[in-house]
């Protein structure tokens, strides 16, 4: 459900606001109720709502202001409702990124009719980003590791084909190549000169890029902390990981985040990937 903010210092017509429509038929829920801007600005903040309904004049922080304060970081919709027709208020509204301006005695038919199209319209734009995203974790992990070329590679060679396919089924675990090699009955320099000789990369070297690609899908598109990351990839040194990542991607998990949250823009450049 989209999450909607009320600010209103009118007490009568914010419960009007909030009892008067049917906010599940919509898809959305009320979050909360301010009666002033000062107020309204520690609600946002707290709840971050998909949409900030809220009134012009009100006192201690009128509901411009409130908005300044979010003026261009702000991650909701807002839409004024006033008494108040006032041209410079509209002027100074829309350059705000008010996306309506509705006055009152509110029409409910406008407001509904408003609160669809807003949320059809960030629903739209999640859809446009999910997409953007996983282009974006795509491109990332054909930077980092051409698996599907890699792989059509080992295909030649039962050793390397049966080793690619361990790392696939146990990078979250602790594997050591000595370990797999004395499973096949070969050495373990053996077998990681087989596997450097077919796709020009050692074990290790493989395993991490494999890890990080990993890494890269979960924080793009899971909600978990950096080390709940490392640790579901097999990066049980928490200081291991963010260096490996730096090392292949050229930033640290924090930073890929902060700018993967941000106007999806292109993927940060990545150092030399020899292996």
């Amino acid at each position: 459900m989209y999450k909607i903010l009320l600010v209103e210092d009118e007490e009568l017509i914010r419960k009007g606001l909030a009892y008067m429509i049917n906010w599940s038929e919509l898809d959305c829920c009320i979050c909360g109720e301010a009666s002033d801007g000062e107020e309204g600005l520690k609600l946002i903040e707290q709840h971050h709502p998909d949409i900030v309904i809220c009134d012009i004049r009100m006192p201690v922080m009128d509901g411009l202001a409130m908005l300044e304060h979010f003026a261009g970081h702000h991650t909701f919709e807002a839409v004024i409702i006033s008494g108040y027709s006032d041209f410079e208020y509209a002027k100074k509204a829309i350059r705000l990124g008010v996306k309506d301006y509705i006055t009152k005695p509110v029409d409910f038919d406008e407001l509904r009719f408003c609160i669809r199209r807003l949320t059809a319209q960030r629903k739209e734009r999640k859809m446009n980003e999910f997409y953007v995203n996983q282009a974006r974790v795509n491109l990332l992990e054909n930077q980092i590791l051409h698996v599907s070329h890699i792989e059509h590679l080992a295909d030649s060679d039962k050793y390397a084909k049966e080793l690619l396919k361990i790392i696939r089924n146990n990078y979250d675990k602790k594997i050591n190549l000595y370990e797999i090699s004395s499973q096949m009955g070969v050495s373990s320099s053996w077998l990681n000169g087989k596997l450097k000789a077919i796709t020009g990369y050692t074990f290790n070297s493989y395993l991490n890029r494999y890890r990080i690609t990993k890494a890269i899908e979960l924080l793009c598109l899971d909600n978990l902390l950096i080390y709940e990351v490392a640790d579901k990839t097999g990066f049980y040194d928490y200081k291991y990981f963010i260096k490996v990542f730096k090392k292949y991607i050229g930033c640290t998990p924090a930073k890929f985040v902060k700018e993967q949250r941000q106007t999806m823009m292109s993927p940060p450049a990545l150092p030399d990937s020899s292996p």
